[in-house]
């Protein structure tokens, strides 16, 4: 399967390198395609969003929370694809680490706005981007929810998610988002 990600830090390399490894086709999108610092992910698997994310059925979403609308907007037509939301909607405030929303409305809600007519799951935000690369070999398959509402192409996220060692379990709709990211920050 080819699956774009859009963002190429620890998350999305994570990511990229297991679903890589069992033999899916990733590119990522990333906002300076030529920079160095994506050199060793090879010329042929970096561009700009856009162009990564106009073939695959699945875009991942792999970037920090302030950065996701833009890289969200910057990926074009998302209208049919699967949107993958690994955010977490983080903000720092006085306190330290906190939700910037998430009692009214979700990341993962406010993800599927800006991605009009893809079908939008949160999942892969609950752990951190060194037990996605590792879950495969762990004693005990890790637990991991996914969210969303389309329950035709919830099994190939479901799928995707297994494939990567982990017990996936369908967690109901997209709003359940709004569990999963304040749940996401007891490991945070």
């Amino acid at each position: 399967m080819q699956i774009a990600i859009i963002g190429a830090g620890n998350v999305g390399r994570a990511l990229g390198s297991a679903w890589s490894a069992i033999d899916h086709q990733v590119r990522y999108g990333v906002p300076d395609p030529k920079s160095s610092k994506y050199a060793d992910l090879g010329p042929d698997r970096v561009g700009a969003p856009a162009g990564v994310a106009r073939d695959p059925e699945v875009v991942v979403l792999a970037t920090p929370w302030n950065a996701a609308e833009a890289a969200i907007r910057s990926a074009g037509d998302l209208a049919s694809k699967i949107v993958i939301d690994c955010t977490n909607p983080l903000t720092m405030g006085p306190d330290g680490l906190s939700l910037a929303v998430g009692h009214e409305i979700s990341g993962g809600e406010m993800v599927a706005r800006w991605a009009i007519g893809a079908s939008v799951f949160k999942t892969l935000n609950q752990t951190g981007a060194e037990n996605m690369a590792m879950a495969r070999q762990f004693a005990q398959m890790p637990l991991m929810f996914v969210a969303g509402d389309d329950q035709q192409r919830k099994p190939v996220v479901l799928k995707l998610v297994g494939e990567l060692g982990f017990d996936a379990v369908d967690a109901g709709p997209l709003r359940v988002a709004r569990l999963l990211e304040p749940y996401a920050m007891l490991w945070i």
